[in-house]
């Protein structure tokens, strides 16, 4: 409903200077002074200034819009948006149902995703930070949400053949982006033109960013289709279509996508492994597991799936005993990152030629 006095949608309660611009809000292009609505939608992507009520000695870095990691302090005011998390290791929270000025959220990830708080991994991350909502960001007379600023939109289908290698793990922190950057390097070396997604997650640019470093000549991941996180099957598997159809456009060679979070977490990689039709374009998929008991869980759920796993690294690679595991037990080779980073590509290049056998 119109205000009656100004015409608008929302009403303005004041102008405000932000000191920290989290990069969840990157496609947003916010100027560091805005104008509030004294109306607050709860809706997944909205963008809001907080007001940081206290301090952290741990997980206290916000990721800006340039990517740049910035110390979060007590009375900070910064803008986010409104998501949902569900890592293990890390925060669980959701958009809250209502919401208003004044009202106690907290900061969920680095990339400036907020919502309320329901679960925590305190040895981790400690205690989350309390953010004080000040109103919703204000733009031409609308509360901006990041959905509105989307590079490509998710989709229900694959508009071409573009070879694919998947990276998925047993959970978060497995080593899966390190094995995508370096699967990277030394494939931009032998003149592959390769580009990269991150999929399956909570909003931050460092992984992509990472990726790009490493000579991926386009990159790409869930934020640029306008989500906070992709918690929730449906929307992961259409994202992850939509990526694949944003990043074909350039004529890579093949395309790496980092499959954030677990096989069995809660952002929708199972769907993903088990669609038919992304299936189809696999030419190489990557397990990352913490021990070899991961690793054979990671085989034997690729093999029921009929999606099933060329290789095998992290740190269950970490030594010859995890490694020699792996080749008995899985029948696939395990490589660890660090120690042997150029195995890769040859495996590669091998399914490439032989048509993905």
């Amino acid at each position: 409903m119109q205000n009656p006095v100004t015409g608008r949608d929302t009403k303005i309660i004041m102008k405000i200077i932000i000191d920290k611009i989290a990069s969840v809000t990157k496609h947003c292009q916010l100027p560091s002074e805005v104008e509030l609505s004294e109306k607050v939608l709860s809706a997944e992507g909205a963008v809001l200034c907080v007001h940081v009520l206290n301090e952290k000695k741990v997980y206290n870095k916000l990721e800006l819009v340039t990517g740049r990691l910035a110390t979060v302090q007590k009375g900070d005011i910064i803008a986010v948006a409104l998501g949902s998390r569900s890592a293990l290791k890390g925060y669980v929270g959701s958009v809250p149902k209502r919401i208003g000025k004044g009202d106690i959220i907290q900061l969920l990830n680095l990339g400036g995703v907020a919502g309320v708080l329901e679960s925590a991994n305190l040895t981790e991350v400690g205690r989350a930070f309390d953010l004080e909502v000040l109103g919703a960001v204000l733009r031409n007379d609308k509360i901006v949400n990041i959905k509105d600023y989307a590079v490509y939109s998710p989709q229900n289908g694959l508009d071409n053949a573009t070879p694919l290698i998947l990276i998925s793990g047993t959970c978060m922190d497995s080593g899966k982006t390190t094995v995508a950057c370096e699967i990277i390097k030394f494939a931009n070396r032998a003149g592959y033109r390769v580009h990269a997604a991150k999929m399956a997650g909570v909003a931050a640019l460092r992984d992509t960013e990472n990726m790009s470093d490493h000579g991926a000549k386009l990159t790409t991941s869930f934020l640029d289709a306008g989500l906070p996180s992709t918690v929730g099957a449906e929307i992961s598997l259409q994202c992850t279509k939509g990526a694949i159809n944003y990043l074909s456009k350039g004529n890579p060679h093949f395309i790496i996508i980092e499959l954030g979070d677990g096989i069995y977490g809660e952002y929708g990689v199972s769907a993903i492994l088990e669609d038919r039709e992304i299936g189809e374009n696999i030419l190489c998929h990557i397990g990352c597991a913490h021990d070899p008991v991961g690793a054979l869980g990671l085989t034997d759920y690729g093999e029921k799936i009929g999606n099933p796993f060329h290789i095998i690294s992290g740190p269950a690679t970490d030594n010859s005993v995890g490694i020699k595991f792996i080749e008995k037990n899985c029948g696939i080779p395990g490589i660890n990152v660090f120690n042997k980073p150029e195995k890769y590509l040859p495996i590669i290049e091998k399914r490439l030629k032989n048509g993905k056998n």
